[in-house]
Order: C-alpha cells, then structure tokens, then sequence
C-alpha cells in the first residue's frame, strides 16, 4: 500500500462510479501510455472497455495503479518484482469475488447499451 506521505502527493480520488483514462492519467501521475502498456504487464489492471475500445476504470483500478506506480516508482522494484509483490498480496478468494463482480459490472454495461440501441432502433 501507499505510505501516508506518498497518498498526499496524488489529488483525491472523486467519488465517481468510472474514470476515463485521462481522469485516471491525472489523478495516479502517469501518462496514458503507461498506463495502457501497465493493463498488458499487469494481470489485476482490467478496465472495462466500451464504444471505440474507450477505457472505463473504476476506484479499485486506480488504487491497483497507485499501489502499481508506487512499486515502480517509490519503491524501486522491475516490473517483474511489482508483478510477484502484487501476485503475493492478492488472495485467491479476492481474485475470485474481484472476477465475479466485474463479470456483473460487464453485464449491467452491456444490458445498458442493447437499451440504448433498442431506443434508436425505436425511433
């Protein structure tokens, strides 16, 4: 986890359902790019994806990137050693309840935007 002096360096996290990943850009202090190569190295970074491939992170996934950032950043690891160190304070039954909502998040997404295309097709 972040070290009290480190959480005071990053802005807040607002109380918002989703972030964009220039929301998530600003409030972790890391570019977009970086970001986008992380979700490739890093197994527990899964954003949603919805129209256009855009990326939807919710606060677990910004709080994923700056324990990420701090790993990298503060403490010195590889992206090898942040990777085990991640592997290791994840439980399995955290992964499992972790999966499991996402999979309902996925579908509350995709049942909101058939409703959508319902209504275009509608009028």
């Amino acid at each position: 986890m972040l070290e009290p002096s480190q959480n005071n360096e990053l802005p807040e996290i607002p109380s918002k359902r989703y972030f964009t990943i220039g929301e998530v850009s600003e409030l972790c202090n890391v570019k977009p790019h970086v970001l986008r190569y992380w979700e490739q190295e890093f197994n527990q970074l899964k954003p949603a994806k919805r129209r256009g491939n855009r990326r939807y992170y919710q606060r677990s996934d910004v709080i994923m990137i700056r324990q990420i950032r701090s790993l990298l950043y503060e403490q010195g690891f590889t992206i090898g050693g942040a990777r085990q160190q991640l592997d290791t304070t994840v439980k399995p039954e955290e992964e499992t309840q972790t999966g499991a909502c996402k999979d309902l998040e996925l579908l509350a997404q995709l049942q909101a935007e058939l409703q959508e295309v319902l209504a275009i097709l509608d009028n």
